[in-house]
């Protein structure tokens, strides 16, 4: 359970320092009105909206604004996956050419064949001119 509320807290963290995508208006919420309406509703937590209407609406507020992050967020990482993913086609046999293998096209020539030396430099005698 602990871990739950541990994972559930840093997850909350997280989705709110995501960037969104649409500019969001400018919060309506200030610090005091948001750490009042959590202490209004941890004290309250049967029918605090009946009770504290206030506190209710900017809960309301700040959850509609996490739930936009957290949305805008899962988009954000759907396309980046998506993004990174390898081609779509599978490479079925429907999908090959009906003749069986591709043919090669041929055209190298006989020096784009040949291997590029790789071996070392050879040794210049200082005694010998070049």
């Amino acid at each position: 359970m602990k871990f739950l509320i541990k994972a559930a807290f840093w997850l909350s963290i997280v989705v709110i320092l995501l960037p969104s995508e649409k500019p969001a208006p400018a919060p309506q919420v200030g610090a005091t009105e948001a750490v009042s309406a959590a202490t209004a509703a941890m004290s309250d937590v049967r029918r605090f909206c009946v009770r504290q209407p206030d506190a209710c609406a900017v809960g309301s507020q700040a959850a509609t604004a996490f739930g936009q992050k957290a949305q805008s967020g899962a988009k954000m990482l759907y396309e980046f996956l998506n993004d990174r993913a390898g081609p779509t086609d599978t490479g079925s046999v429907g999908a090959r050419p009906a003749t069986g293998a591709q043919k090669s096209q041929h055209t190298l020539t006989p020096d784009d064949l040949a291997p590029a030396w790789r071996g070392p430099d050879p040794r210049r005698d200082p005694r010998r001119p070049a």
